[in-house]
Order: structure tokens, then C-alpha cells, then sequence
């Protein structure tokens, strides 16, 4: 099966195993880091930095649904991962002094499982649903009726004796999330409320992030140390958090414990992270495609087995972020490095402009 851009022509989907686990600059937290990244979440929309139009839009949906005392509309959050989207959830919940629930789309394979979690939720619940794209077909028709009229049809039996019985839920407010809002049938995009696209953070905005997180972790670190980690976190919160735990783990171990530029471009340095943000993997996939493909056009598979990756790993970890850097180019004949991914690793691009590259960037 193909999944490429365009992904299959049936209802399947993939259900792969998290590609940027081993992955510094967006790498699953888990133990300490869990507990430091919920320790430096923002409680309420005036604290949350960034995303100014999204804050905007949902502080009057809250405040409007507070003011007639009714549960707030549902709400669809989508944008890459890292961009605050489980920590507006939380935000939500906590503007409406509501309890929160929070499970992901690829916990629910089946109807029952989402039954089961509806018919526990108190009145006002906030459920936040990470991953919605990835629920089951069965799953999503239920939710249609749950989020509409706030009921599910239970089937008890099967075959012609099968019963629809009819089971009323207390009105909630579900937060669904997603990286790929394309995925999701237009039925149930349909039934949101309100729809915020996060977009990624500026270099300023992430410097605000970073001087937050460092009051927070009683790291110091003065304005050029902030903006030397802003300018390599590829817009995103969650590695300029990151990022910043591990210089200081370098300041505190190789220095005094102060981060200013010279310490925070050495401590990228150990962990791989260069000036524009890429890492080993994406510097891997450069690589391969200059040095033995003389800039492409390669197909996927190809390229994913000379850098000794999955297919999905280099699909769905590398390619968005080198893509939107403008260091890689997507086409009907495969994956074409630019002439900025040639000047970025310092090399020469052949005389010919690569193969097949004439065509789309000049001779």
C-alpha cells in the first residue's frame, strides 16, 4: 500500500508507531520531562504566548458561552505538533471551571470505547480528543450524534434482532485536535463550534516562550542566549522547551550555569542541532539526496532506505520541516533538493543543476 501525499484510496489509515521518539528536537517526553513540560503549561489565555488571533477568537467564545451559563461550543484545534494545542485544552477547561478528560483518537477503535467514555462524562466535562483524525470509521458516526444532540444509540444483539437503544449524555465540550485537518470527513468538521488553525511561532514569540520557561525552570539566560535557541526551534514551543532544558543541563555541567550565546551554540552543538534548526536526521536526508542523488529527483522509498530510516519516519519527521524551510521540494518524479539545501551543507551543486533540476530551478 502507497501512502504518499495523496494516501489510499480506502478508509484505512495508518496507525504507526511515534517516528520522533529518538528525537531531540521532537521527541516524546517522558518521567521529568513530562512533569517539567506540565510545570511550564500556561493556566489561562492571558499567560498563553503566541497564536494571537486564535486566543483572541476562543476568549470570546468562553466568555460568551460563561455569560449564558451554558456549556462552551465544541471546539476543533489543528496545526503541527508542539504549537499549544493540548495546552489550550486545558485552558479551555479551566476557563469554564470545568473537569477535563483527555484520550486520543487512536485509543478509540470502537464504538463501545467511545460509548463507554461519553457515558461517564459529568455535565460541563471538557473532553479533549488528541489525534481525532485517527479514531475509527464506527467511532466517528457515533460521534456525530454525541456531539449534535447529545445522545448515542447503543446496539444491543446483532443481526435482525439487533435494538438501537437510546442513551442521553449531559452536554459537554469536546476538543478535538489534529494535524491533518484534511483528514477529517467534512460531517464531522462540521459539527465544531469554533475552528482555530495554530500556525507556527515567530523567533520573538518563541524568545518570549524561552525567557517564560527560564524564569520558571530559575534558569539565567540573557536576550542573545534566548534568540541563539529561538532561531534553531523550527517555530515550535515544545522544542524551544526542550531545547532550553539541555543547554542549561550544558551550562550547568560546563559552565556556571549562565546561558548566553556562546554557551547555547555550544550545547546545540553536542546535541546536533545546527544554526537553522536541523538535526541529525534532517542534515541525513540532505546529505543522501545531494551526495548520492546529486539533488534528486528520488523517490521516497529510496531515499528512506539510503539514510537508513522508515519510509514514514522520513515522510512525516523530516520532509515538513525541510520542505517549509524551502531546503527540499516535493514533485510528481520525486523529492528535488533546492539550490539554498546545496549552499546550506556547504556544497557544489553539479553542472547540470542535478538531475531533472533544470526544469524547476533554472539551469
Amino acid at each position: 500500500m502507497n501512502w504518499d501525499e495523496t494516501g489510499p484510496d480506502t478508509d484505512e489509515r495508518p496507525h504507526l508507531d511515534d517516528p520522533l521518539d529518538d528525537r531531540l528536537v521532537d521527541a516524546g517526553a517522558d518521567g521529568e520531562d513530562t512533569a517539567v513540560e506540565a510545570a511550564l503549561r500556561p493556566k489561562d489565555l492571558d499567560e498563553f504566548v503566541g497564536q494571537e488571533k486564535v486566543r483572541e477568537q476562543l476568549d470570546l467564545v468562553l466568555k460568551a458561552a460563561r455569560a449564558r451559563g451554558a456549556t462552551a461550543d465544541h471546539v476543533l484545534l489543528s496545526g503541527a505538533p508542539g504549537l499549544g494545542k493540548t495546552t489550550l485544552s486545558m485552558i479551555i477547561a479551566a476557563e469554564m471551571n470545568a473537569p477535563i478528560r483527555i484520550t486520543s483518537g487512536p485509543a478509540i477503535q470502537h464504538a463501545g470505547d467511545l460509548a463507554a467514555i461519553l457515558s461517564s462524562l459529568q455535565e460541563g466535562e471538557v473532553l479533549f480528543l488528541d489525534e481525532i483524525h485517527r479514531m475509527s470509521r464506527p467511532a466517528e458516526e457515533m460521534l456525530y450524534m454525541a456531539m449534535e444532540d447529545f445522545r448515542v444509540d447503543v446496539i444491543v444483539g446483532k443481526g435482525p434482532g439487533a435494538t438501537a437503544i437510546p442513551l442521553e449524555l449531559p452536554p459537554f465540550t469536546l476538543v478535538g485536535a489534529t494535524t491533518r485537518a484534511g483528514l477529517l470527513p467534512p460531517p464531522l468538521r462540521d459539527r465544531f463550534g469554533f475552528t482555530g488553525h495554530m500556525e507556527f511561532y515567530s523567533p520573538v514569540e518563541l524568545e518570549r516562550v524561552i525567557h517564560r520557561s527560564a524564569r520558571l525552570l530559575d534558569v539565567e539566560i540573557d536576550v542573545v542566549g534566548a534568540a541563539e535557541i529561538a532561531g534553531r526551534s523550527r517555530g515550535t514551543p515544545r522544542i524551544a522547551n526542550r531545547l532550553l532544558r539541555r543547554v542549561r543541563d550544558y551550562a550547568q555541567v560546563k559552565a556556571d550555569g549562565r546561558i548566553d550565546r556562546d554557551i547555547a551554540a555550544a550545547a546545540l552543538r553536542v546535541y546536533e542541532v545546527d544554526a537553522r534548526g536541523l538535526d541529525r536526521l534532517d542534515r541525513a536526508v540532505l546529505g543522501a539526496l545531494l551526495k548520492l542523488f546529486g539533488g534528486g529527483p528520488v523517490g521516497l522509498s529510496t531515499l528512506a532506505v539510503a539514510v537508513g530510516e522508515e519510509r514514514e519516519t522520513v515522510e512525516e519527521v523530516a520532509e515538513p520541516f525541510l520542505v517549509r524551510e524551502g531546503l527540499l521540494a516535493r514533485t510528481p518524479r520525486g523529492r528535488v533538493a533546492t539550490p539554498a539545501a546545496w549552499a546550506h551543507l556547504g556544497l557544489v551543486p553539479p553542472p547540470h543543476g542535478g538531475k531533472g533540476q533544470q526544469g524547476l530551478f533554472g539551469a
